[in-house]
């Protein structure tokens, strides 16, 4: 089967890039829109605490394991197509999610609501990149990076807004207008495209979805079980066994979903592990920080979120700026010095938390968080997008988003470890002598993030996507 190229443009490029960003929105915001709503889930719904740990956790998994083969379905089937079918599947479970009767529904619906984003999202980037010229791709990215990064930074802010001002059944329907305004304009404004024409790998499929659900599974229940719970080994272990299986896989196979070869690029390895390792201390942090404000400072959710908006709003004003630096000087020293900023950031948190530590205290760390998740978020797309073929830059976006969601719940996992190792929840100065640990480890792995993006070569190429199947772009090799 031949490589098709991408249809004559209708929509144009502003119209691409509103429905990419408000999709990718959607996905993003349901990862943490849930966290500040559940004690009002469960005087609802009922449940235990580990049923409540899974309407959050439900769609993390289904999330993560499914993203790299919703890219492979995009690529063989369709892009536009198959981001049709993520949304209308994402827009319908999370109406189910709004209108469940029991904590079971509710569980059922959230992993369904996963199973459309893991479709969806890794193929909002391909669709983009189709729509806007090489020439202004950094302001786009930068545009879709900030939109991004603030619906997982002000997850539990609009989760506890609503949740407080009337019910927690908005968190869910708040989805359901944005998707039923998204399926025509993306049928009428997106163009179609497609990647590889290759068989699609049943196997490697099987093997990676396999090994991140038992990764991720592993991680999100250690908190709850104990690392040396029978369970969460055989789960960690299977998972790491199967993901050494793909790798081989990838390696050997002809026609693999995730072809080894491209970490040969030091521009994929390095904006991937730079990625996984970001997600790790930001989510890790947001987590740790939003129950910070509320139980020992004694913030409502929603005066919480308003005072962490210096952190999660500066995306909005500074990623198009990063956007647009990353056109002019490249995205490797941009992407670096926001995630050093980030460190900086989160080190700061480390060094003036205390049971009475004033918002004055806090103002700084908050805005150089802010600023540097910004410069992170523009150029980062911009990377991992011109890393690789044009018909393999939808498996490279799932598969950055699969590392991202890992990164994120392994970031949850260690710190609350820390966290629960050194402090707990028995009284404010407990949660500080937990908190402060866990936010220097933070700090230190955003830290190696920043290096990890020093390996990338000093300049990219910007790859056109809709370059002709017969004259393909090679892959970044080492410089």
């Amino acid at each position: 089967m031949s490589q098709r190229t991408a249809t004559p443009q209708r929509g144009g490029a502003v119209w691409a890039l509103v429905i990419t960003s408000v999709a990718g929105f959607m996905a993003a915001l349901d990862n943490l829109v849930v966290t500040t709503a559940l004690p009002s889930i469960r005087e609802d719904l009922g449940g235990a605490l580990d049923d409540l740990e899974w309407t959050v956790s439900a769609y993390t998994l289904t999330f993560a394991v499914l993203l790299m083969f919703g890219a492979a379905l995009g690529d063989r089937f369709g892009r536009r197509r198959l981001f049709l079918v993520g949304l209308t599947v994402f827009t319908g479970a999370s109406a189910a999610a709004a209108m469940a009767p029991g904590i079971e529904s509710l569980i059922a619906a959230r992993a369904v609501q996963g199973v459309g984003a893991a479709i969806m999202m890794p193929l909002t980037l391909t669709l983009l990149t189709v729509a806007v010229p090489a020439a202004k791709r950094g302001m786009a990215y930068g545009i879709w990076g900030a939109v991004n990064g603030l619906a997982v930074a002000s997850g539990p802010l609009i989760g506890g807004s609503l949740t407080e001002h009337i019910s927690w059944h908005w968190i869910f329907w708040l989805n359901v207008p944005l998707g039923l305004a998204l399926l025509p304009l993306a049928r009428l404004r997106l163009n179609e495209s497609y990647g590889s024409g290759a068989p699609l790998d049943v196997a490697g499929t099987l093997l990676a979805s396999g090994g991140l659900f038992g990764i991720v599974y592993a991680l999100v229940r250690a908190p709850m079980e104990g690392w040396s719970n029978p369970v969460v080994l055989l789960s960690m272990f299977a998972g790491v066994a199967l993901l050494g299986g793909f790798v081989h896989h990838g390696i050997r196979s002809k026609n693999p979903m995730l072809p080894m070869r491209l970490f040969r690029s030091r521009a994929f390895s390095g904006i991937n592990a730079a990625s996984l390792l970001m997600f790790f201390g930001m989510f890790g942090s947001i987590f740790l920080l939003s129950q910070f404000m509320q139980g020992v400072l004694g913030y409502s959710p929603t005066e919480a979120g308003l005072r962490m908006l210096p952190w999660t709003g500066m995306p909005m004003l500074v990623a198009p700026i990063a956007g647009y630096l990353s056109d002019r000087i490249g995205g490797r020293p941009v992407a670096a010095a926001g995630l050093f900023l980030q460190a900086v950031g989160l080190g700061w948190f480390g060094a003036v938390v205390a049971a009475d530590v004033s918002y004055a205290a806090q103002l700084p760390a908050l805005i150089i968080s802010g600023i540097g998740m910004a410069l992170f978020f523009a150029p980062a797309s911009a990377l991992v997008m011109s890393s690789v073929r044009p018909q393999e830059q939808g498996i490279a976006s799932g598969s950055n988003n699969a590392l991202r969601e890992v990164g994120g719940a392994l970031g949850i996992a260690v710190m609350s470890s820390i966290f629960s190792a050194q402090g707990g929840y028995g009284s404010a100065q407990q949660f500080v002598n937990g908190i402060e640990p866990a936010l220097w480890v933070g700090s230190a792995v955003v830290a190696l993030a920043g290096l990890a993006t020093l390996l990338i070569p000093r300049r990219q190429p910007t790859t056109d996507v809709v370059q002709d199947a017969a004259e393909p772009a090679p892959v970044l090799e080492n410089a």
